[in-house]
């Protein structure tokens, strides 16, 4: 199943004339591309899909939908790879 992730955005920048930014998962920092949602700004929270902000949601909404993704387990992609033994 696809889903969407909700983050913070922490920074914006521009990459290859592209707007993008670092969004924050819960503490775990991943760069996504902000060019369809141009008014989007640092503190906002955005809905990922595969490194793409879909849409803006409020506060409650993210948090919400992040306690659902944990309780299911989905949010392994998110985490860093453990080095080998680790």
């Amino acid at each position: 199943m696809c889903l969407g992730i909700p983050g913070q955005v922490v920074a914006t920048y521009r990459e290859h004339d592209l707007l993008m930014g670092k969004i924050d998962f819960g503490g775990v920092i991943k760069q996504a591309c902000l060019e369809a949602l141009p008014g989007a700004a640092v503190g906002d929270y955005v809905l990922i899909h595969v490194g793409f902000a879909l849409a803006r949601i409020d506060e409650a909404e993210a948090r919400e939908v992040f306690a659902f993704l944990e309780r299911m387990n989905e949010l392994g992609e998110l985490e860093y790879p453990r080095p080998p033994g680790g």
